[in-house]
């Protein structure tokens, strides 16, 4: 039976591989590739997503096919606003680790419709976060995003600069969602790991995103539209660098003492006051790619020139990504290692053979 005193000492993280995690967002692009590492590991996943329409559905439907091919994965059809369900899923299992994914996701879309992403990313965050305390999960890691940087003009993005100034609501709802997790982490004692996530691209990706964008619109010899006349650069990061990075997470939970500051770092750098088992990180590929270039490496992949359209600058948007990693190679032995070109490759036999293209 799961632990529900909050005065109890929260369960230890395993490392045996009969250990069973809860993943929500297990439909979606990382939610899937994480359940898929999980599951060839040994490990037990149950998975939650709500298979909305912001996208798709039947990719995502493909995901969960994929994923119930193998026996220790099941499946539960179902909304984080739901705290109800949330909480029976939680009082039927008892989990080592909850890796929140779930999420309304898109920028610009953000701009259009905020009300869902507060309800999502702040509503829904703050129902995990009950659930993690009640039952006192001995590592809570959720996904971030390297949007919660906003306005912020140095280069690269360091887990240390302020983010105090997101420009988008869906920047905004995820830095909300990190000071949820630290106030819970530091209240409640829960192990907690934030990861700022850095242009996720590959296999399975999301079809609002722009690698899709531009494979689809060259496949059907239509133009791309490329934004600020492609003056642009992003930290492309390939989905199994990423992945190799949150199972590297999961494996160290945090024990107190710091934000992102790693053993060896100058301990008085920190807050007196912060002993809450909290650290953030951030997880890109850590070499910003010239928006120019990606479509050229895509060019190249496909044998063919793709048509542009070249746009001003969209609200919400930034000139250029760029993580700093070395906080996240220090603790978990971070080291992402696909090119820009092998990761292009991988995306494109991908969508060729999911489409029959």
């Amino acid at each position: 039976m799961a632990i529900t005193d909050t005065g109890k000492t929260p369960v230890s993280l395993t490392k045996k591989l009969s250990m069973k995690v809860f993943i929500t967002g297990v439909a979606g692009f990382i939610g899937m590739h994480t359940a898929d590492r999980l599951l060839s590991m040994g490990i037990a996943v149950i998975g939650v997503d709500n298979i909305n329409d912001y996208y798709d559905p039947s990719l995502k439907l493909a995901r969960l096919e994929y994923l119930k091919k193998q026996s220790n994965f099941h499946f539960i059809q179902g909304d984080i606003l739901d705290a109800a369900l949330l909480k029976q899923i939680f009082q039927k299992n008892t989990f080592e680790a909850v890796l929140h994914f779930a999420a309304q996701a898109g920028v610009r879309h953000s701009t259009l419709q905020p009300q869902s992403f507060i309800d999502t990313n702040v509503t829904g965050f703050l129902n995990i976060l009950e659930v993690c305390r009640q039952y006192r999960i001995a590592h809570f890691i959720f996904a971030s995003s390297s949007s919660v940087y906003g306005a912020n003009n140095k280069l690269p993005f360091s887990e240390d600069d302020s983010t105090d100034q997101p420009l988008s609501p869906y920047g905004a709802s995820k830095k909300a969602g990190e000071l949820l997790a630290f106030s819970y982490s530091h209240l409640y004692s829960i192990p907690t790991t934030g990861l700022r996530f850095f242009t996720v691209y590959g296999p399975w990706g999301r079809p609002d995103q722009a690698p899709f964008l531009f494979l689809k619109a060259a496949l059907n010899y239509q133009p791309i539209k490329v934004f600020n006349h492609g003056e642009m650069a992003r930290d492309f990061t390939y989905i199994g660098d990423v992945v190799l990075g949150i199972v590297q997470a999961l494996k160290k939970p945090p024990k107190g003492g710091g934000t992102s500051k790693c053993e060896g770092e100058d301990a008085s750098e920190l807050s007196p006051n912060h002993s809450a088992p909290y650290k953030i990180f951030n997880i890109g590929n850590s070499e910003p790619i010239p928006l120019m270039t990606f479509i050229h490496e895509i060019e190249t992949e496909l044998g063919l020139e793709i048509k542009k359209q070249f746009l001003p600058l969209q609200d919400g948007d930034v000139l250029s990504t760029h993580a700093d990693i070395r906080h996240f190679q220090k603790w978990a032995n971070f080291k992402p290692s696909t090119p820009v070109r092998d990761g292009v490759h991988q995306l494109v036999q991908w969508y060729r053979s999911y489409y029959q293209i």
